[in-house]
């Protein structure tokens, strides 16, 4: 491998080299840079997060820039405030030693006309979340019409947000004859479209291969039923006492959820979603950042732009609807050459999905049995001993080992050892003792999950494909409007134009009430009892529905990402899982 020096940069950012500690490029870094310096070209580059990009993108911008011009010459942009915060600080520390550098972050969520007296004092590099950057440009506060080289960083995560209209939009008012430099973990198709629309024959690069996962993650999955999918993440937590992970929820209120029952269980978790104010993100980012969160639940959007090095474990406690997005999850872990783990918790009517990321990512899955109640233990035991050993004596306890060794003259060395780590062993173990095995098959017999259909209730709907919805989306929109859990809905079926799904029996009056005259877009959506015990077939009328109109809250229902949640919350059913998690004591903080 060559050094930054064989690379062509110059003394200064050589010099900023020296003082970051870096001593030899990454793979991204050693093929973009020289590409960079030695041509006017444009590129793509493909590689996944945590490998270097930004440096392979700006020590070649830093370097072909002139610094004595106050006109904006490199626009980079992000698709999120956090890392264009952090490209920024970035940049800025590569070019310490360009006298006259002015680099500028554009972002929503903070003064607009602040960020333009910037630019104006002379910014030669603009780094801008696409937002605010659009917005800026409508009211003439920024000039990127003599730029010379443009950055789309993430871009694969910008097009997933919507930002393409944006991106497009922003292009159109810059050069023509500008070089661009696309950045993406993945290739998808609307990615290779804004390449092929606004670059010129680009030179390409490829990190390992397209869409790949990272070399420096492992990939595991455990089974087990959906209703047992939070005692799995428990589970997973407790056999890894020093788990600093990411959680990755599909929707903003299983985020919370998980999240809340997290912290209600005594572990050191936080929830990071779209309904968070950026106050709130904030103070979530920032003491995830000091160890003072372990357990980071998010969404894949609120996610987007984390950089922190040391995340041990990501954990898929739901798989996202799109293949690629995976990538980007367990690219949370394994960076600056470290090593991590992305586990998946998955229900057996998942397994498939297992099989089509492993083609994409081409990295093999490792089935896990999930632990048992002594196996953790055992792990926690052995951690706390291992603490214990390693920690170094305070000797400001001398003055009270009188006292101390009075209380305990009568115990023998082993009986002592047996109290002292009795006070963390006997929590673990009393709530574990009597834990249930929560592994299943993948050939046992079971559809969405093993609750049998003689207490549920199978329901018609007259909606299917042709209103967009699959069979996980359906299951997102009945549980968002109805207020129930992730698991309440299941057997979910979907068909053209309309669809099957289950709920316990004890849901049955709630569903149906819900129901009565509902409208959805100007168009009624009835729902149904059904005959179908398991899937297609006829339906039978039962609407055993509440006499009077609609409250407001659901008539004014707008659409299934729309609707806030309300302060109501009905009665959830009670299994003995859920009695189990009840009557856990609370874990102490770490």
């Amino acid at each position: 491998m060559n050094t930054f020096h064989d690379l062509g940069l110059n003394e200064d950012l050589l010099h900023a080299i020296t003082d970051l500690g870096f001593t030899k490029p990454s793979e991204v870094q050693e093929k973009a840079i020289p590409v960079l310096l030695n041509s006017e070209t444009d590129l793509v580059a493909l590689a996944q997060t945590g490998t270097g990009k930004t440096a392979a993108f700006g020590f070649p911008m830093l370097q072909k820039i002139n610094v004595d011009s106050r006109t904006t010459q490199g626009l980079i942009l992000s698709p999120t405030r956090e890392l264009c915060l952090q490209i920024t600080n970035e940049i800025k520390l590569y070019g310490k030693y360009c006298k006259g550098l002015n680099v500028v972050a554009i972002y929503g969520g903070a003064s607009i006309t602040e960020q333009a007296r910037e630019v104006k004092r002379g910014a030669q590099i603009i780094v801008a979340t696409p937002g605010r950057m659009k917005d800026m440009i409508s009211r003439n506060m920024v000039d990127i019409t003599k730029i010379e080289y443009s950055v789309l960083d993430e871009a694969d995560e910008m097009l997933n947000m919507g930002f393409k209209e944006d991106i497009t939009d922003i292009l159109s008012h810059t050069p023509k004859d500008k070089n661009t430099w696309l950045f993406s973990a993945t290739m998808p198709k609307e990615v290779a479209a804004i390449a092929k629309n606004f670059m010129h024959k680009p030179q390409e690069i490829t990190v390992g291969t397209k869409n790949e996962g990272s070399s420096q993650v492992s990939h595991e999955y455990y089974l087990t039923n959906s209703r047992d999918r939070y005692l799995a993440l428990k589970r997973l937590a407790d056999a890894n006492p020093d788990i600093f992970s990411v959680v990755f929820c599909r929707t903003k209120r299983d985020t919370q959820k998980v999240a809340e029952k997290l912290i209600e269980d005594g572990y050191n978790a936080g929830a990071l979603h779209g309904d968070l104010s950026q106050n709130q993100r904030d103070l979530v980012m920032k003491a995830f950042r000091n160890n003072q969160i372990q357990m980071l639940v998010a969404t894949d959007v609120a996610a987007r732009g984390i950089d922190v090095d040391d995340i041990t474990h990501v954990i898929n406690y739901q798989l996202p609807d799109e293949i690629e997005t995976y990538t980007h999850r367990s690219g949370r872990t394994g960076r600056a050459g470290k090593t991590g783990v992305s586990m998946v918790i998955i229900s057996k009517s998942e397994v498939r999905k297992i099989k089509s990321i492993e083609r994409i990512i081409n990295k093999q899955f490792v089935k896990k049995e999930i632990p048992n109640g002594m196996e953790i233990c055992e792990v926690q035991l052995m951690s706390l001993a291992n603490k214990v050993h390693n920690t170094e004596v305070n000797h400001d306890i001398d003055n009270y080992l009188g006292k101390i060794n009075e209380l305990f003259e009568d115990s023998t060395k082993d009986e002592l050892i047996k109290k002292f780590f009795s006070v963390e062993f006997s929590r673990f173990h009393n709530y574990y003792q009597k834990a249930p095995d929560l592994n299943i098959s993948e050939s046992s017999k079971s559809n969405d999950d093993d609750r049998s259909t003689s207490n549920t209730t199978r329901y018609f709907i007259n909606v299917g494909k042709k209103d967009g919805y699959d069979w996980m989306s359906l299951k997102d929109f009945l549980k968002e409007i109805l207020e129930l859990g992730r698991d309440d809905v299941f057997k979910v079926e979907v068909k053209d134009s309309f669809s099957f799904f289950n709920t316990e029996n004890e849901m049955k009056e709630k569903v149906l009430a819900f129901f009565t005259d509902f409208k959805y877009n100007g168009r009624y959506v009835n729902v149904e009892v059904s005959e179908n015990r398991g899937g297609g077939g006829g339906r039978k009328r039962d609407r055993r529905r509440g006499g009077g109109q609609r409250d407001d809250r659901r008539s004014n229902f707008k659409g299934k990402n729309d609707r806030k949640s309300s302060s109501g919350k009905s009665k959830s059913r009670r299994s003995k899982s859920d009695d189990f998690v009840a009557s856990r004591p609370r874990r102490s903080r770490r």
